[in-house]
């Protein structure tokens, strides 16, 4: 599995393909696919049959997910920036290679 960075819960935006500048919280991550579940990005809708929890069935919406490529991390101020890694004593720490803050 490819290491990934950017993490659940992280604020992102999405850089490419039909959703493009849509912004969102990382739901889930899906490792060994290399893709992200983003809320509010890439809705779709899907047809359930009636079942215990949806006894009426019909259409639902919900998020797709999303190649990790597609997105790129937000800093605190809405600006979009990469990430790299510093070491803090023993601790390494992401940052920001725009801004150079800690994430």
């Amino acid at each position: 599995m490819k290491k990934l960075k950017i993490k659940t819960g992280d604020t992102v935006r999405v850089i490419a393909g039909d959703h493009k500048g849509s912004e969102g919280k990382i739901l889930k991550l899906f490792r060994s696919k290399e893709k992200a579940i983003v809320e509010g990005v890439n809705v779709v809708k899907r047809h359930t049959k009636p079942n215990a929890q949806n006894p009426q069935g019909g259409i639902v919406e919900k998020e797709a997910s999303i190649h990790v490529s597609n997105l790129s991390l937000l800093t605190p101020n809405g600006e979009t920036t990469r990430v790299g890694y510093q070491m803090n004593g023993e601790n390494k720490e992401r940052i920001s290679l725009k801004t150079k803050e800690v994430i």
